[in-house]
């Protein structure tokens, strides 16, 4: 089994370029990042020497289990691809974590971020599931996020519903192609409560064949930018929320004049 240890870090030619008058403990602090992908790792060892460690690099490798970075409370991007994860545990220590990107695990339930006051960033696309299985995004977790998440990449998730994801009122970029959306008003009720919207991916959706598609989450999304990759011009958005318009006023018209009541003769009386 490989280990991420210090001594691992000492026999790496990549990291271990001795400065002039360091010890290798000193070294060991001024650590800021460590690239440690591809190498075959399984397991995290004790750190806690690197404790101005900023980035740390581990996609790519057959972690199966996040352990021993209580120590990294100066951590701001963690990257775990491509590795064998099924939970997500211990984290609550990376209060300045900024960046999470953990694609192509298997996780089916993403919880445990509850303490990351910081993290703008959220990559979770290309979950290993079960056949029927969806990745399920804890509603206590979402909400922790609320005021701080602006990019969340879900695509290929088997994700069929994502009015739990109101909540994130500052998200910018969101991905959720190639997932099962097929429900347009739920789209269209989900982007008007996003008002920092600015880029949305939605490729590969049922829900992308239904007519109107465009027209009608162009005007929910107010500050959309980019819908599948194709940007909204300003012409063009000013004339869907003129037809979005004019198209409710004329159903309100329609319901409050209501159908016109025959009076009967004995109505008169």
């Amino acid at each position: 089994m490989v280990r991420l240890t210090v001594d691992l870090i000492a026999k790496s030619r990549n990291h271990f370029k001795k400065k002039r008058g360091l010890s290798f403990p000193e070294y060991l602090r001024t650590l800021t990042h460590l690239h440690f992908f591809s190498k075959n790792i399984e397991d995290i060892g004790d750190l806690s020497m690197c404790r101005n460690l900023t980035v740390l690099y581990l996609y790519d490798n057959h972690i199966s289990h996040i352990c021993n970075l209580a120590f990294a409370c100066n951590l701001t991007h963690l990257y775990l691809q491509n590795n064998h994860l099924t939970h997500l545990d211990n984290l609550h220590n990376l209060q300045r974590l900024n960046k999470l990107y953990l694609g192509g695990n298997r996780i089916l339930v993403v919880e445990g971020l509850e303490n990351l006051p910081d993290l703008s960033e959220l990559h979770l696309e290309n979950q290993r599931l079960h056949p029927g299985e969806k990745l399920l995004l804890d509603p206590m977790t979402l909400l922790c996020l609320a005021e701080s998440l602006c990019v969340l990449n879900i695509n290929n998730n088997n994700i069929d519903d994502i009015r739990d994801l109101t909540v994130l009122k500052e998200l910018r970029h969101f991905s959720a192609a190639d997932n099962r959306l097929n429900n347009l008003e739920e789209l269209e009720d989900v982007f008007s409560v996003w008002p920092r919207l600015l880029h949305a991916d939605l490729r590969g959706n049922p829900v992308c064949k239904k007519q109107k598609y465009r027209d009608r989450l162009i005007p929910a999304g107010k500050s959309l930018q980019v819908l599948d990759g194709r940007e909204i011009n300003d012409l063009t958005r000013q004339f869907l929320i003129n037809w979005k318009a004019s198209k409710e006023a004329k159903k309100k018209k329609h319901v409050m004049s209501g159908p016109l009541i025959p009076l009967t003769s004995k109505s008169c009386f």
